[in-house]
């Protein structure tokens, strides 16, 4: 079956995996790009799989609509900067300025999110690092580099050897959520673990995370939707 969809306004595409492992069909919608997709038996019939999607088509939709849709960065592009929302728009000189009436980026239109996003990357290391740096210091510890990504699947990670990276996108959430990434991350240089003493490592350099922690498992994929 080519280009598989379910009619309506608008069409949904649909992307079909068939798994051996697979002992019925089921549906997942990414909160990170919106897509959706078919998973099967590997001997299903590929009309029994599209049947049981369109049976679901207004489950899909409503998902679909609570998670909004994506938006493309330019000029007038409303951008959530630790965590307010700021306006996006041209501005003059050689750097982007963010003051309390907005966001400014110089330079062709066209390429106002590019800059932007190299902009936004920057932030995000000087941040990062900070809190990284204060919460190692906290554990006695340090940690060996500092990288950043555009993780779609965690917000940080540490490796056995003290390699700390993070996603970029973190600088766009509240600041308090940076800064408990940071804690979670670092506290993994003495627990390299999800156990209580883990969590009692981050509680005693962050404090209560709870809230946070809270706000990224609701809020944090909206971070993905802005395409830069």
């Amino acid at each position: 079956m080519s280009d598989p969809h379910i009619l309506g306004n608008p069409p949904i595409p649909l992307i079909l995996r068939r798994s051996a492992r697979a002992k019925r069909i089921s549906l997942r919608i990414s909160q990170l790009d919106g897509r959706v997709t078919l998973t099967m038996p590997k001997r299903l019939a590929e009309r029994e799989a599209m049947d049981f999607a369109r049976s679901k088509e207004s489950w899909i939709r409503k998902h679909l609509e609570a998670r909004g849709e994506d938006v493309v960065v330019g000029e007038g592009t409303e951008l959530p900067l630790g965590g307010r929302m700021y306006r996006v728009s041209a501005g003059v000189g050689k750097r982007v300025q963010i003051t309390p009436d907005g966001i400014f980026v110089p330079g062709p239109t066209e390429r106002i999110g590019k800059r932007l996003c190299a902009h936004l990357k920057e932030l995000a290391r000087d941040r990062l690092a900070g809190a990284s740096d204060d919460y190692a210091a906290r554990l006695g510890r340090s940690y060996a580099r500092l990288s950043l990504r555009d993780t779609r699947s965690r917000w940080g990670s540490c490796t056995s050897d003290g390699g700390l990276m993070y996603s970029w996108r973190l600088i766009m959430a509240p600041p308090e959520v940076l800064d408990y990434v940071a804690a979670h991350e670092v506290a993994h240089l003495v627990q390299m673990n999800h156990s209580s003493a883990f969590w009692a490592e981050v509680t005693r350099i962050y404090g209560d995370y709870a809230a946070p922690r809270s706000w990224l498992r609701s809020h944090g994929s909206t971070l993905h939707r802005y395409k830069f």
